[in-house]
């Protein structure tokens, strides 16, 4: 957790507007006395005085014989019976936002007003990242593994998962997943953060470069993390990035969910042009809020969905890595296909 500071402020009177009949200069007997207030600033530390950015505070008012308070803090006022409250100040930059305080009671009210200085930032700040740096098998901190001794069973997907360094390592500073025909199929990998590394909102952005051959199908998606309780579709599905074994000139990005009016499965997705995605690096983003989804290659949308509580998207989702053979949107194998590989430069998760 991120270390607080807590400040407390120097109060000085001030009259508040009230119904109530009395106030700091001549408080009448058994009005609320003593009244202070310290403000915690999220994130705060001797580099980050203001705050960490995020403009959250955490207030805290005392008085003496109060019931009740009254806050008027950046335009908005507060009423409150418990004596602390949370704020979120949104306006970019480091900016000094005046609050005014009343404390009541039967008898009457005391105010006091004060300034605090808070710092705002609408960056996203980098929360988890892998950028396999370290040779050998990629990090069991951030990936397990789909396992399967035969063809996996969905999408009438012809290869089967190992964690064998031949189909899945990481080398020169690259995850590198391979599918390999082995003489009775093919192999190949599928990495995920399942029960490891899970995201709700945010950006997820992903460097790399896909494989060439025809019947190979990358992807890079993700998947609820309710999914082993509630199942496909009703988890919801984000493909960050797809491309079919058929052109490699395109990749795709799709949602996937079950529409909660009809109970139906539903889905929406779009198509961008990709000529060098097998020859280049391409970053593969997806922007995540609670009200739209955007699909992005190269920094430019070319999906956008409208998010709302009634989808899925409002929960952890975990982050999946594959390549799959044939299989719907594998399609024909090239007979000639002996391996190819997806090579990921790093996977990053901003918020």
């Amino acid at each position: 957790m991120k270390n607080r500071i807590v400040i407390v402020l120097t109060v000085t009177l001030l009259s508040f507007l009230s119904c109530s009949s009395s106030d700091n200069d001549t408080n009448e007997p058994n009005t609320p006395t003593d009244l202070s207030i310290s403000g915690e600033k999220f994130g705060a530390d001797a580099n980050n005085p203001n705050g960490d950015g995020s403009g959250v505070v955490d207030f805290t008012i005392t008085a003496t014989n109060a019931t009740s308070y009254r806050v008027l803090i950046n335009n908005e006022t507060l009423e409150l019976t418990n004596n602390t409250f949370s704020y979120t100040f949104t306006e970019n930059g480091t900016q000094d936002y005046p609050v005014i305080v009343s404390a009541y009671n039967s008898a009457g009210f005391s105010s006091t007003t004060y300034s605090i200085t808070v710092y705002v930032s609408n960056e996203l700040q980098l929360v988890w990242s892998d950028e396999f740096d370290t040779n050998g098998t990629p990090n069991a901190s951030n990936w397990g593994y789909d396992l399967s001794d035969g063809p996996w069973p969905d999408n009438n997907e012809l290869q089967s998962y190992t964690n064998n360094e031949e189909n899945v390592i990481v080398e020169d500073g690259m995850l590198k997943i391979t599918a390999k025909a082995d003489g009775t199929g093919y192999t190949s990998a599928r990495l995920k953060s399942h029960n490891l590394q899970a995201f709700t909102y945010g950006k997820i952005e992903v460097r790399a470069k896909l494989p060439a051959s025809q019947g190979t199908w990358p992807a890079i998606w993700m998947l609820g993390s309710n999914f082993s309780t509630v199942g496909w579709p009703n988890c919801g599905e984000m493909d960050i990035m797809e491309q079919t074994g058929w052109d490699k000139n395109s990749v795709l990005g799709t949602f996937h969910w079950q529409d909660s009016s009809s109970d139906t499965y539903a889905h929406y997705g779009e198509s961008t042009s990709a000529p060098s995605s097998t020859s280049d690096f391409h970053l593969y983003t997806l922007e995540w809020t609670p009200e739209t989804i955007n699909v992005m290659y190269d920094d430019v949308t070319y999906v956008t969905l409208t998010n709302s509580s009634d989808l899925p998207f409002n929960a952890d989702f975990f982050i999946i890595l594959n390549v799959a053979m044939g299989g719907n949107l594998g399609g024909d194998v090239d007979p000639d296909f002996t391996q190819d590989t997806m090579e990921i430069d790093y996977v990053r998760v901003y918020q």
